[in-house]
């Protein structure tokens, strides 16, 4: 499932205003030059104007992240060619349009540290790049048409103060959102000290509606009773280097649950899957931490089942698999979570010690309704039954989605239609009363 978006109100109304602003300024030029006669600068302001109503219009859309690429990849174009063909710099007058790429490599760094990409870390390398050739290098191509050098005078002024402002403020945005990301640190820190995590438990059955077991899912209760969203902490965390921390805190808690499990019929031969950070997974120690708190309360590891995402796949894949082994060595069970969305391929298949692969909710929510879909999960289930990987489904939510799910041989489900996540004493006693709840009817 993709994760929202991590930008704060702040930001989206201060990207909103400065696109709306620079729209605005270059209407105003725009308007100045076609009084002028100068239409190649007009049509250059005119798509300026373009390119920040759309940037606005996408991030109203909440659609943030595009917006940011967007605008800053076509400014990048509109800013060069201005530098090319029509600030030229002269005695009188300096070139200066390129102070705007500061401000674009800024802005692009404030956006990789929220979202890191290779796209956003090559836009702001461009505009470094360009940035120093421009205001190193006074030549100016054949085709250069410099506008007229009273304009000129005029605009350098113009621009130096807009760019400069425009920097202080990329500044002060910065200088927030750093001071954002320290408080939700501390606050989460907080959290682990004041014992304010708990986990949540959501049931996995088989074809048959019989429970199998269980995933283990991180929240976030506040001492004042409010929730906190696991979109909103667990990047934060993640952007803290707090993972690690948290991992162990949830493998302590899942090992837990799983000695109170193995007093009772109704849950003692229960999975409880638990999910793996990639920094978590990295971490030098971790498959002994794994197999010293299964060793401490006597578990069975194959009870025990690891979900990693596949965006660990971005890392040392030679690294994972041998620390997969090992934990598969010692009687663990290995999950790839979210399959579909991340950086897993048929090699990275072949080579990992993968047990199961789990289908992301996305392709199972369009379903019904997208042939595409459908084609898609089929195939991913005959592709799993020749190499042998048991399949989960998640996010089943409707009795239609289960019955094509089981029509293209899956054979465990997690989602809504068979109970939400609720705290563990909840879990147990609704599942030893009523090993399969009336909402998990099956057709």
């Amino acid at each position: 499932m993709k994760p929202k978006e991590n930008y704060s109100n702040r930001f989206r109304l201060i990207y909103g205003l400065a696109s709306l602003a620079v729209g605005v300024t270059a209407c105003g030029w725009g308007i100045a030059f076609a009084v002028m006669g100068t239409w190649p600068l007009v049509a250059l302001d005119v798509a300026v104007v373009c390119v920040a109503l759309l940037s606005l219009a996408l991030a109203r859309s909440n659609r943030l992240s595009a917006a940011l690429l967007f605008s800053q990849a076509a400014f990048l174009v509109i800013i060069t060619l201005f530098c090319l063909v029509f600030d030229v710099p002269r005695a009188a007058a300096p070139r200066v349009s390129h102070l705007f790429l500061l401000v674009l490599a800024l802005l692009g760094y404030i956006n990789y540290r929220r979202e890191q990409s290779r796209p956003q870390l090559a836009i702001v390398a461009l505009c470094v790049i360009a940035f120093v050739v421009f205001a190193s290098s006074t030549a100016a191509p054949s085709f250069a048409r410099p506008i007229p050098e009273a304009i000129q005078i005029y605009g350098s002024w113009v621009n130096t103060i807009v760019a400069v402002g425009l920097l202080c403020v990329g500044v002060y945005v910065m200088q927030l959102e750093l001071a954002r990301d320290l408080d939700k640190a501390r606050a989460i820190k907080m959290a682990l000290r004041n014992r304010e995590f708990e986990l949540f438990y959501q049931p996995q059955v088989d074809e048959t509606g019989r429970l199998t077991g269980a995933e283990a899912l991180l929240r976030w209760r506040r001492g004042d009773g409010t929730h906190v969203p696991p979109a909103e902490f667990i990047p934060a965390a993640e952007q803290a280097g707090l993972m690690p921390a948290i991992g162990d805190w949830v493998l302590a808690q899942a090992c837990e649950t799983l000695a109170a499990w193995r007093h009772d019929p109704a849950t003692s031969g229960l999975k409880l899957a638990i999910n793996v950070s990639a920094d978590h997974f990295m971490k030098p120690d971790f498959v002994d931490t794994v197999l010293d708190c299964l060793r401490t309360l006597e578990l069975d590891p194959a009870l025990l089942k690891l979900e990693l995402t596949e965006s660990m796949m971005a890392n040392d894949i030679d690294a994972i698999s041998e620390k997969m082994r090992a934990l598969r060595a010692a009687g663990l069970f290995i999950s790839l979570d979210d399959f579909g969305t991340g950086y897993s391929s048929l090699s990275h298949l072949r080579r990992l010690p993968v047990q199961e692969i789990k289908i992301d909710r996305s392709f199972v929510q369009d379903i019904v309704e997208s042939r595409r879909n459908r084609v898609l999960l089929k195939s991913i289930f005959d592709m799993a039954h020749v190499l042998e990987f048991a399949v989960v489904a998640e996010g089943v939510e409707t009795l239609e989605q289960l019955g094509l799910l089981r029509s293209f041989g899956c054979k465990a489900f997690q989602g809504y239609y068979f109970g939400r996540p609720v705290p563990r004493g909840e879990f147990q006693s609704q599942w030893a009363e009523l090993p399969v709840p009336p909402a998990a009817r099956f057709a």
